[in-house]
């Protein structure tokens, strides 16, 4: 086997991105596990998430539609050939409150390339500036896709620093949050 299929079939390196927030650590965890608080801020720059089902235990899962809303990201989206609605479906591992969370998705959204999983680890500290927290994933199956998939991470986590920053004091009325 040759090409994307197998490389992504092979043991990837990691990814670890790190942010603090001012933000105490139950907080960061409600947003990273309710309905409200992944819809706030779940996503690249350019795309909503709607929450479809929400089962927060080790073989639960979390269903979610993220769908390009960007003129720039439905562009890109077209270009590559992908929808601009995409369902996925995440598989928790691991729930540890207010500490953990192991999750697996599937990358299936790829033009040309096989499906496989991509497991991802949230780790938050209470610290005294407020919440420190690690994340770490697998690198995609080729460079292009895996700068891609940090960008949007990066996005992400940016995105949720500035809903702690803001306060965040009610997710549903969050102008990132959407029904």
């Amino acid at each position: 086997m040759t090409g994307p299929a197998h490389r992504a079939s092979q043991a990837r390196p990691k990814i670890t991105l790190e942010r603090a927030y001012p933000a105490a650590i139950d907080r960061v965890w409600e947003l990273w596990t309710t309905r409200d608080g992944i819809e706030s801020w779940w996503g690249p720059e350019g795309f909503e998430v709607e929450v479809r089902r929400l089962d927060l235990r080790p073989g639960g899962e979390l269903l979610y539609a993220m769908r390009a809303v960007g003129p720039d990201q439905i562009e890109f989206m077209n270009k590559a050939g992908m929808p601009l609605l995409d369902e996925h479906r995440v598989l928790y591992m691991q729930v540890e409150p207010p500490r953990r969370l192991v999750y697996k998705g599937v990358a299936d959204f790829i033009p040309g390339v096989k499906p496989y999983e991509v497991e991802t680890t949230v780790e938050l500290e209470q610290v005294a500036e407020g919440t420190r927290l690690v994340v770490t994933f697998e690198a995609m199956h080729d460079e292009h896709w895996t700068r891609l998939a940090v960008m949007g991470k990066e996005m992400e986590l940016d995105k949720l620093g500035r809903l702690l920053e803001a306060g965040g004091a009610d997710i549903r009325k969050h102008p990132g949050a959407h029904r």
